[in-house]
């Protein structure tokens, strides 16, 4: 991170701000499994996440990808196995020394250090642009208005709609709801970004724009990004690690270069050579 950077601005003493990544592990699952119904979409998972680092997971359809975002979430529970975000359980908690299920306020201050960009772009067609971004902030974090509105305005002029901050989102193109929302996310500090096929509810014309965006954002901050894609040159761009899904687990991973260019498995060859 640059020193220059609008993320980089010192934090009002109400907020947080995103802690330094030193590349310790971030999150990882454990054994993780999920189930709906008789589909087994994970499948005993094991894998995790360095602090700083961008990790892109490509892979077929229905192969588990957007159901590890949805856990980290906790817009879904794991059936078995475990979650841990920065060394804290993330649906459980340790009692009297064994694992239980969470209460809702422990699942909601391991969770806030996670923000998440959807497909759809959600934001609140009651609100204007500047309150769509300030309203978690204020409300969740505890920021004063002027400190949140401050921080939107520097997001805004990171992703490029400064001149759109009193527009509601009907106002608004795709592509610019989809980065209002990328700013709504960085909005709360969050120590991860979890992406979620952000550009597939777009027109062809919007995807490169907030692919731009997205690459200026990995490029001059040290977030730790989890990235689900179908976009293959993006993935190439931003990744420190791509790991390859299918069936509910991790065929292989390594960085993008070893990937994209000499994967090991036969699965993710005819993959990529359907895609690219």
């Amino acid at each position: 991170m640059s020193a220059d950077t609008p993320l980089m601005k010192e934090p009002d003493a109400n907020s947080d701000a995103n802690p330094a990544a030193d590349g310790s592990e971030l999150i990882r699952f454990d054994k993780v499994t999920k189930r709906f119904g008789d589909n087994v979409v994970l499948d005993g998972l094991d894998f995790s996440v360095a602090s700083g680092k961008h990790v892109t997971l490509i892979g077929p359809s229905g192969s588990g990808k957007t159901t590890i975002l949805r856990l980290l979430m906790t817009l879904a529970k794991p059936d078995e196995g475990t979650i841990k975000v920065n060394g804290d359980y993330l649906t459980h908690e340790e009692k009297n020394g064994k694992l239980v299920p969470a209460g809702e306020k422990h699942i909601r201050e391991v969770r806030k250090n996670i923000g998440m960009v959807f497909q759809q772009f959600n934001l609140f067609p009651n609100m204007k642009v500047l309150r769509n971004i300030t309203e978690a902030p204020v409300t969740v974090l505890g920021m004063s208005k002027d400190a949140a509105e401050e921080r939107a305005r520097e997001l805004l002029e990171l992703v490029g709609l400064t001149e759109h901050v009193d527009k509601y989102p009907s106002q608004l193109s795709g592509g610019q709801q989809q980065r209002v929302a990328i700013a709504r996310a960085l909005a709360m500090r969050p120590q991860v970004l979890l992406l979620d096929e952000v550009t597939s509810a777009l027109d062809p014309e919007l995807v490169a724009g907030v692919l731009d965006v997205l690459r200026d954002i990995a490029r001059t901050t040290d977030i730790t990004m989890l990235c689900v894609t179908h976009e293959m040159n993006f993935a190439r761009d931003i990744s420190d690690q791509v790991l390859m899904f299918d069936s509910g687990r991790v065929l292989e991973s390594g960085p993008p270069e070893k990937i994209f260019g000499d994967p090991e498995h036969e699965r993710t060859r005819e993959f990529l050579g359907a895609v690219l």
